[in-house]
């Protein structure tokens, strides 16, 4: 085997072949059709061929008189004949080296069009169509051009019979690449007469390995050079003279940019769609291409219809290409230098197994490699190779040629950068994290719940039908720009699909809806996240989520089912505030049915029922959440909430505990706070209370619940429900909290006794020392109350004992008391009280105004 050439110099030794190269040229000077080559120095120069290389180069003869006394008529035949048998001889004999030059430099040949007449069983009958001329202008050498405008003169018209070209390629064996039957041909040789050339040769393909071997070295780029040998054995006459027969052979090297490439082509019309494939109503996948691409040359014939064998890549570089489908063209008209259209119409009857397995050491299989790069806008590469079944009329030949190249073809990629046009969450669930979870795991994870519903463009070219069956994703969700966290759905999650057929100009699309069920939110950035709650608490209005994602679809069409992984997906989904107004008005809580767990000497363990509204249209499920209580910045007690579901709307009968403690969470300062608290909630003061998250606020969340204690929110303090006697607000309409709520005095055995209202349902109070002052007019006292007894205050409205009185009897107060006598007084009160439940006691001082005291004898 001879080497193949590799280097772009290696036609060094060779003649470049161009438009000037003679029909018929000598190879004197070149190799012969063995093989050999002639040795310059052997050759013995005729005496004809000495006096012409002596004209080239000027040389004189000298010539002697003669002095014979031949008649002139005689002298003048002889010497005319002689001239005349000696141009022919020059002419036919001994011409050919300056002919061969002269035609060398003035041969002209303009090739007009090249088309291929017809198909024949064995090859191809191309028309050939060309203007020749010799112009003796473009001979640099005077005495060359001289003789050779002598000689084209004289024999003004040259025929060649027919013929037999033979191709070869000398670095591949001397592979025989094709055979070309020419015609007679004849052209007027005079210089600067055109001769319009038009005539059918007859092309027929040789060595069908060999030309496959080039041709896979020339589609797989190692064909840098290519050296061409032409041979023919040709016939030639001039008028009735016959010029004997010559050995031709040339040789013309193609290298770089004059290598022929494959064409540039466009996708001008791609379409897909069902079609049956069998009479039992089984059915296929169509695909109806068009592409468009420019014929540079002056090259016009017209392609038979071919069937090919669609391609794709296998796992390894090294396994065998997967068959995807078969496909045909149609005739196609090529003119010279001009568009050309090609259809091509292609059916996939079933997805091949193969294209479905998944690659060893990996989680793909070669349809995910080619649908990956196609969906990303990557130019993914399938492999057409000819069939070697016919076509219609077809001629075998092409099939058997065509059938031994596979040619890969670059098929551009689509973005679905703008695949989703709308994306909503709907019926959404929120569940904050387990706290008997594993750290990792799914549970330790905020998590979300919902329908989700995708409009989906679908492009023009996707006219088949399309259901989504199941979908997972893990999608990166942000706020304003910044990454709040990563949504895990890689669960798979049942899904369905609708197509919406394409109206007004807008495109197709396909509604996509899936019901996901605790898809954990990982909080990538607490900070985010922190801002997210703010908005969404205090700003009062809503705000965007834009989600991204890399989504693996299982869709269901006539090929049956299968899974195109990392669809790129965008969206915003927009969430609606806690609040229209901000903060937590519209909550609306209220608190009832208090009972005291248990008591310590600081300590009280708390639990009620809470009324609130959900303004918004999300629901929760709060497994455990734990908050601080604040006054006046001081930890004063906690609250926890445990399994509580959140609805829309009203929300009733939720139950939460609540811890009252403040020297344990505040030490002193917080003692004296709360004791304040206490005093002025007692006595009907506006109060408020402070709540704040912490590290240990949600499980498994710690940085979580530090960041979000940075937007510690204030509400005010709710009021206690007194068990039977209405919502423990006063009875004007004022809405503090009233824990007295009338008083009669005796004045004959001064003596008082009041109703009291105790907040608690299950547990009593026990007042252990009262020291109050009772004033008229805010000012003036009345008298003064000094009990250093313990008595019990049971749940619901009680009476006191009647509680000794030390009248100020000098007073306008008293004064006022006794003018009442038989009706009712206002008056105000102030004292502190000593109470105890169970074992918790504290002192608390209390101001009282408007109490309606009944004045009794």
């Amino acid at each position: 085997m001879s080497s193949r050439p590799t280097s772009r110099d290696s036609n060094a030794s060779h003649h470049e072949g161009h438009e000037s190269t003679p029909l018929l040229s000598r190879v004197d000077d070149g190799p012969r059709y063995d093989g050999t080559e002639e040795d310059n120095n052997d050759i013995i120069p005729s005496p004809a061929a000495t006096s012409l290389r002596d004209i080239q180069t000027n040389g004189v003869t000298p010539t002697r008189s003669t002095k014979g006394g031949h008649r002139w008529p005689t002298i003048v035949a002889i010497c005319t004949l002689g001239i005349v048998v000696l141009a022919i001889i020059i002419g036919v004999f001994f011409a050919p080296a300056i002919v061969e030059e002269y035609a060398k430099e003035a041969l002209v040949i303009e090739p007009t069009n090249l088309s291929i007449d017809s198909f024949t069983p064995t090859g191809v009958r191309a028309r050939i169509q060309a203007n020749f001329r010799l112009d003796a202008s473009r001979v640099h050498n005077k005495h060359v051009r001289n003789v050779g405008r002598f000689g084209t003169f004289l024999a003004r018209n040259v025929e060649s019979k027919e013929s037999k070209i033979q191709v070869y390629l000398p670095e591949y064996d001397n592979i025989l690449i094709g055979t070309a039957t020419v015609p007679p041909v004849v052209v007027n040789i005079q210089n600067g007469h055109t001769t319009a050339i038009d005539f059918l040769a007859d092309l027929v393909p040789g060595d069908v390995d060999g030309i496959r071997q080039v041709a896979n070295d020339w589609l797989e780029g190692r064909l840098e050079t290519v050296r061409i040998l032409g041979k023919a054995d040709v016939a030639l006459k001039s008028g009735f003279i016959s010029l004997g027969s010559q050995s031709i052979s040339e040789s013309f090297i193609f290298e770089g940019s004059n290598i022929p490439s494959i064409p540039e082509y466009n996708i001008t019309r791609l379409n897909f769609r069902e079609v049956p494939i069998s009479t039992t109503g089984r059915r296929g996948m169509a695909a109806d291409v068009s592409l468009s691409l420019v014929n540079q040359y002056p090259v016009k014939l017209t392609i038979p219809p071919l069937g090919f064998d669609i391609l794709v890549s296998n796992c390894a570089a090294n396994e065998p290409y997967i068959r995807l489908a078969d496909a045909t063209t149609d005739t196609i008209n090529i003119e010279p230098y001009s568009d050309v259209t090609v259809d091509v119409g292609g059916i996939v009857r079933e997805m091949p197994k193969p294209l479905l397995r998944t690659c060893p050491g990996s989680q793909s299989s070669p349809l995910d490699l080619l649908l990956r790069d196609y969906i990303h806008g990557n130019d993914t590469t399938i492999f057409v190779k000819g069939s070697n079944a016919p076509v219609g009329e077809t001629p075998d030949w092409i099939s058997q040629l065509i059938s031994s190249v596979t040619v890969p073809v670059p098929f551009p990629g689509h973005t679905f950068d703008k695949l989703i046009k709308s994306f909503s969450l709907k019926d959404t669930h929120f569940s904050l994290p387990d706290p008997f979870a594993e750290p990792g795991s799914d549970e330790a994870n905020p998590q979300i719940s919902g329908d989700v519903v995708v409009l989906a463009t679908l492009p023009k070219e996707m006219n088949f039908g399309l259901n989504v069956t199941r979908v997972r994703a893990l999608a990166d969700v942000f706020y304003k720009g910044d990454k709040l966290g990563v949504l895990d759905l890689q669960k798979w999650q049942p899904a369905n699909s609708e197509r919406i057929e394409a109206k007004n100009g807008e495109e197709a699309a396909l509604k996509i809806q899936s019901e996901i069920t605790d898809a954990p939110l990982n909080i990538t950035d607490s900070n985010v996240f922190t801002d997210v709650l703010q908005a969404l608490v205090f700003g009062g209005k809503s705000i965007q989520l834009k989600v991204k994602a890399l989504v693996n679809v299982e869709v269901d069409t006539v090929l049956g089912k299968f899974i195109i992984q990392d669809l790129p997906a965008e969206g915003v989904v927009p969430v609606k505030p806690v609040s229209s107004d901000g903060g937590f008005s519209d909550l609306k809580p209220n608190i009832y049915d208090l009972k005291i767990l248990n008591t310590g000497k600081t300590s009280l363990a708390l639990q009620a029922s809470v009324n609130f509204t959900n303004p918004t249209e999300y629901t929760a499920h709060v497994p455990y959440f734990n908050i601080h209580i604040l006054n006046n910045g001081s930890i004063i007690g906690d609250a926890t909430a445990r399994n509580v579901n959140i609805r829309t709307g009203n929300n009733t009968n939720v139950v939460v505990e609540a811890t009252w403690d403040p020297s344990t969470f505040g030490g002193k300062k917080a003692q004296k706070i709360g004791r304040e608290l206490l005093s002025e909630y007692i006595s009907g003061f506006n109060t408020t209370l402070t709540f704040q998250t912490h590290k240990d606020s949600i499980p498994n969340q710690p940085e979580l619940g530090k960041k979000l204690s940075k937007f510690a929110f204030e509400i005010p303090t709710p009021r206690l429900s007194a068990p039977g006697v209405g919502d423990g607000n006063g009875k004007d309409g004022d809405q503090g909290p009233h824990f007295i709520d009338d008083a009669t005095f005796h004045l004959l055995s001064s003596t008082a006794q009041f109703t009291l209202i105790s907040p608690l349902q299950y547990s009593t109070i026990y007042i252990d020392t009262i020291d109050a002052t009772a004033f008229y007019n805010h000012t003036d006292p009345v008298g003064k109350i000094c009990y250093n007894y313990p008595f019990e205050v049971p749940p619901g409205s009680s009476l006191s004992p009647k509680l000794p009185v030390d009248w100020s009897i000098d007073s306008l107060g008293y004064e006022a008391l006794r003018n009442a006598l038989g009706g009712t007084l206002k008056l105000d009160a102030k004292g502190t009280v000593a109470i105890r439940l169970d074992n918790w006691t504290e002192t608390v001082w209390y101001v009282g105004a408007g109490i309606g005291a009944n004045v009794k004898l």
